[in-house]
């Protein structure tokens, strides 16, 4: 099946020392893994054993921007409520498409799978998580930035137990316009009534988008679940 997919571009930055570890980053609707590049850029400063996957998601027509044709993960055709009809069918093609690069960093570059973060910025976030809830593999960390819970209704009967106590990083901003701030707060609380391990970080005044005081938390939380590795 999976070899029907076709395979993500992506932007790659490499580790600056021994490589020991892989940060998977998913960009939002209309985005480009360009616009999260000059992040891993910081980070990486900080986090030289680590190497930076920033995929590009395929262009598609977009309901909710009137058909228009933009990179997208999945067809969105709302987002007046955090129940709003969500597209599985695409998902899951981007969530396969993700893992596609997850078993080429296990299964070529030799990153055990629990020196692997995966994640991703509003529609990115919803399929890093969707990746991280469903993946067999154990992860270090999953990161949601100003995302939502992927098909709410059914994707803790679709979760595996691999990734039940795995470090989830949620940020978002009290001030979304687009995602709001209680679509994180409903989800994060979905989370934790199954039992995982969700660190939520609420920034006051951002909007939808990421700020200074976010990386900086997302840089700590980076150190903790991926440090590097003695005598690498």
């Amino acid at each position: 099946m999976a070899s029907t997919i076709a395979k993500l571009t992506s932007i790659v930055q490499q580790a600056s020392t021994k490589h020991s570890a892989t940060v998977i980053f998913i960009h939002g609707l209309g985005d480009s893994g360009a616009g999260w590049a000059p992040v891993g850029e910081e980070l990486g400063q900080y986090l030289p054993h680590a190497k930076f996957i920033f995929p590009n998601a395929p262009l598609m027509p977009v309901t909710l921007n009137n058909g228009m044709k933009m990179p997208s993960w999945y067809d969105i055709k709302s987002l007046s409520s955090i129940d709003s009809d969500q597209d599985e069918e695409g998902m899951l093609k981007s969530r396969q498409q993700v893992m596609q690069i997850i078993r080429e960093e296990v299964e070529v570059n030799g990153i055990p799978a629990n020196r692997i973060i995966v994640g991703g910025f509003s529609q990115g976030c919803v399929v890093g998580l969707l990746t991280g809830l469903t993946a067999e593999y154990k992860f270090a960390g999953i990161v949601s930035l100003s995302g939502y819970m992927p098909l709410h209704g059914k994707v803790m009967n679709m979760a595996s137990d691999a990734n039940r106590k795995t470090p989830i990083f949620w940020g978002h901003g009290d001030a979304d316009q687009v995602v709001r701030y209680d679509y994180g707060v409903q989800s994060v609380e979905m989370l934790k009534k199954n039992k995982y391990n969700v660190k939520f970080n609420t920034y006051p005044n951002m909007g939808h988008g990421s700020c200074p005081q976010e990386i900086r938390d997302l840089l700590q939380f980076l150190g903790e679940v991926i440090p590097p590795v003695e005598n690498a």
